[in-house]
């Protein structure tokens, strides 16, 4: 005898169980019944497992901790089962708040290292869960603290930007932060290591005229810097072309040898800002030949530029290399 499914559904259409009373009074029936176990069975104690945040505060003064510590204890719990229903239900739950000068203060450290048992923190984990659950076990059952002595000390800022001017524009001067120096606090071993902090990156286009900005610095993770931030000057001015006639010395020349150049001078050609146009003179600079890198059957030699001020920019030497002549008796 076959049953097409047709005929089961068919008991379960709204006009069937309307119809028939027998199907109504067996749901009732079933659900009266559901309820009842569910409740018996929620009325009973039960042995179960929660996760549990765990937030781990207040380290010993003048201290830092440098490892990865739990964020959640896995709590072996037994309460009715009502209880254990409404945690479970719960979206979330506040964190477990460890003191960690609490917890070292009778324990013994080696080089900074702690090997905690959390079954010696149950008493306190039970008191911030629900006192409708107790708490008889928390996993892992060790971790390690470490704890790094703190350390400040003074390091200077570095400029981190990159600097691009409008044509014929450029720096007047250095430029300044203020202050130069910062204070950095973090762990000793290491700070041991950090000589100077940058700023953080920026990059400043088409300049033309003095700029100021307060920059952040960056530091390592784990470290407070003070001040957060310092304030840069980029004193921008006008450039534009001077020349400069200098006379050429002759380098590492024996005492007894007599050299004449031809021509004797070189014009340089320097880009500087209006501020210093008036003051170049050439006493700033050194053009020099070397006698030693003087080649047979050579009649030139290149010309170099020394000493040049740091406010100017070479663009030409005219001419790059001079002839010689080297004169016996």
């Amino acid at each position: 005898m076959k049953i097409k499914l047709s005929e089961i559904t068919g008991y379960f259409k709204i006009e069937k169980l309307k119809n028939d009373k027998q199907i109504i009074v067996f749901l009732i029936c079933l659900l009266i019944a559901t309820s009842l176990w569910f409740l018996n069975a929620l009325s009973k104690n039960y042995v179960t497992t929660v996760s549990y945040p765990v937030k781990f505060v207040n380290p010993p003064s003048r201290q830092f901790v440098s490892n990865k510590l739990p964020t959640r204890f896995e709590l072996q719990v037994e309460a009715h089962g009502f209880t254990l229903l409404r945690h479970k239900l719960s979206l979330s739950f506040s964190p477990i708040v460890i003191n960690l000068t609490q917890i070292t203060r009778d324990l013994e450290a080696s080089s900074g290292r702690y090997s905690i048992r959390t079954s010696d923190l149950l008493n306190s984990v039970s008191a911030q869960v629900s006192n409708e659950i107790s708490v008889s076990g928390i996993r892992p059952e060790y971790f390690t603290l470490v704890i790094d002595s703190l350390k400040t000390k003074s390091v200077p800022v570095k400029l981190n930007a990159d600097l691009n001017f409008k044509p014929q524009f450029n720096l007047k001067s250095p430029v300044s932060i203020t202050p130069e120096t910062v204070s950095i606090t973090g762990p000793a071993i290491l700070l041991d290591s950090i000589y100077f902090l940058e700023t953080e990156y920026k990059s400043y286009e088409r300049l033309d005229t003095e700029t100021e900005r307060q920059i952040a610095v960056q530091h390592p993770e784990n470290t407070t810097v003070k001040p957060e931030k310092v304030t840069i000057k980029i004193p921008v001015e006008k450039f534009t072309e001077k020349e400069i006639k200098i006379p050429v010395q002759i380098k590492n020349k024996p005492g007894d040898v007599k050299i004449k150049l031809f021509p004797a001078d070189v014009t340089v050609s320097v880009l500087v800002g209006l501020s210093e146009f008036e003051n170049i003179t050439p006493a700033d600079f050194v053009a020099s030949v070397d006698f030693n890198a003087i080649q047979p059957n050579t009649e030139n030699i290149n010309v170099m530029i020394e000493n040049t001020p740091s406010f100017m920019e070479i663009l030409r030497i005219s001419p790059e290399t001079v002839e010689y002549l080297i004169e016996t008796e």
